[in-house]
């Protein structure tokens, strides 16, 4: 009877500490893939940052284009 027990008792720490060991693992994978995503979300936050920027350059730049492009017109009398 008291094998019994002892085998039940071997058993319950094992099932204890496998089902802890099970748990922190998890944790600490769940952790890191969170640590990882968070450096994507704020590689795409600086990108999203800078988009309005160049759109505002580009901007800029087609005006500009546009204005030379009228000057040479003007220059060469191809004005229409």
């Amino acid at each position: 009877m008291e094998s019994t027990v002892l085998v039940a008792l071997v058993s319950l720490v094992g099932t204890i500490v496998g089902s802890l060991g099970g748990i922190v693992v998890s944790s600490k994978l769940t952790n890191y893939r969170l640590e990882q995503l968070e450096k994507k979300v704020d590689k795409h936050n600086n990108f999203a940052e800078k988009i309005p920027l160049l759109e505002e350059k580009l901007k800029v730049a087609n005006s500009r284009i546009s204005d030379l492009e009228k000057q040479i017109e003007k220059l060469l009398g191809l004005s229409t």
